[in-house]
């Protein structure tokens, strides 16, 4: 799951929510609500979340 694999590579780099929202400019809520799967993040905010995360945007919307 999408959100599964963002929270992941979030707590591998060693940040809260709080710090990704601010990097990306989004509020906590949106990360959260990512996370959790409740809400796709739009393909824009998905390229900042994985630059943020310093990982390939394919490793965090591979099909498994």
């Amino acid at each position: 799951m999408l959100g599964t694999r963002i929270a992941a590579a979030r707590a591998a780099a060693g940040m809260s929510q709080d710090g990704l929202a601010e990097l990306v400019g989004l509020d906590r809520r949106s990360i959260q609500r990512y996370e959790a799967g409740t809400r796709d993040p739009r393909y824009g905010d998905l390229l900042l979340i994985a630059r943020a995360l310093d990982v390939p945007l394919a490793e965090l919307v591979r099909e498994e």
